[in-house]
């Protein structure tokens, strides 16, 4: 296979935020001074919106596509296989195929966990997380088993959330939209606009903040969101930190705490599609701020954090996907606080849907169109550092 390739020249920081000490300062002068060259292939093609992608111990990428198809993938050939047996989803709206995580010992126990919006009996849908194992060959999933469905499923086709990230403690974390109903996200008893936390067999451990099932849901971490569609483990704290969709600005990452609330739609950085305010402003007593805003909104959809020996100088930074404007966006954190911005490939490829740091240490982009691809970034000579 012979690569699409595109260099870009990446200047740190587009778009700043005031830093607050002279270390900051002195980290980001540093940056700027020193331009990365990228490199961009395109590595997998052919996929029809792609939703997902996960690397597995030999290199190769398992991809979901939101209509229901599963592949096997060989970045090195660009070749591309059906695995059969994939969950059963209502592909409609929003809904599909959507994430796909390999299991932190994928090496020994083969196991793909999957989030998707269920196709149930009545008709309605609703997120649901399941596990199988891939057959050695790849070729089919075995033991396909649900271990999570959520509450009050409904007829709506939208913000469905889905993003899922081990925490390397035997937990796994997973978010859920609003679905669309925007005051379902302030009622901790019900599963829509959350951050959700559960055994890797589905079961509940017992120091989640509503474990006890009194004052909430049980698998519920966190509530308030309205559609967090990135979930990344920091490569450090082992905090898991999500970005979130908001309205017609409000996109939001925040870093979830047990049983505390983020606002929405009580409170937002942004407003209705149509204009009109949202709640009652930007805080209220008892919700939490985000870390991090945009105003307007890019879509953020995607969530990595780097670390990886071809980029030392994004080391920590934050890698999200936008499907507004196209392009992927690097957030430089320092000290758990986003310090600044950077947007690359903007209208280069496409809705960018899913974001990456690969076993090679690449940056790898999933696009979201009709024409799908996956895209391997490098710098294109030396290290970005």
């Amino acid at each position: 296979m012979v690569p699409t390739r595109i260099l870009l020249l990446a200047l740190p920081f587009l778009t700043t935020l005031p830093a607050t000490t002279a270390a900051q300062e002195a980290a980001r002068e540093t940056e700027q001074a020193m331009a990365c060259t990228l490199s961009a292939e395109t590595r997998v093609a052919d996929l029809n919106h792609p939703w997902s992608v996960t690397f597995l111990p030999d290199g190769k990428a398992v991809i979901t596509e939101r209509g229901g198809t599963l592949w096997l993938a060989d970045p090195e050939s660009g070749g591309k296989s059906p695995i059969a047996d994939a969950p059963q989803v209502r592909a409609a709206g929003q809904g599909g195929l959507l994430d796909v995580v390999a299991h932190p010992d994928f090496a020994a126990n083969r196991r793909l966990y999957f989030s998707y919006s269920e196709r149930r009996d009545d008709g309605r849908t609703g997120t649901a997380i399941a596990h199988g194992t891939l057959s050695p060959g790849g070729a089919r999933l075995t033991d396909l088993t649900q271990i999570f469905s959520m509450s009050l499923p409904t007829d709506v086709t939208r913000h469905f959330g889905s993003r899922i990230a081990f925490k390397g403690d035997g937990t796994l974390w997973f978010t859920i939209g609003d679905r669309g109903d925007r005051p379902r996200a302030q009622n901790p008893k019900d599963h829509a606009g959350s951050v959700l936390r559960i055994a890797e067999d589905g079961g509940i451990p017992s120091d989640n903040p509503f474990a006890d099932g009194r004052d909430g849901a049980r698998e519920i971490w966190s509530f308030g969101h309205r559609n967090p569609q990135g979930a990344a483990r920091h490569p450090d704290t082992g905090e898991i930190w999500t970005v979130e969709h908001g309205a017609k600005g409000g996109d939001e990452i925040n870093r979830p705490e047990a049983g505390k609330n983020y606002g929405w739609p009580t409170i937002a950085f942004g407003r209705h599609y149509y204009g009109g305010s949202i709640g009652i402003g930007t805080a209220a007593p008892g919700m939490e701020q985000p870390l991090h805003y945009w105003d307007p909104s890019i879509a953020p959809s995607g969530l990595a954090f780097v670390r990886s020996p071809l980029f030392p100088a994004w080391d920590g930074d934050l890698l999200v996907g936008a499907l507004k404007y196209r392009m992927l966006v690097r957030l430089d954190v320092e000290n758990g606080r986003v310090i600044g911005e950077e947007r690359l490939f903007a209208d280069r490829f496409g809705r960018v849907r899913d974001v990456r740091i690969g076993p090679d240490g690449a940056i790898w982009l999933l696009t979201d169109e009709s024409d799908g691809a996956l895209i391997r970034i490098t710098p294109a000579t030396g290290l970005c550092g």
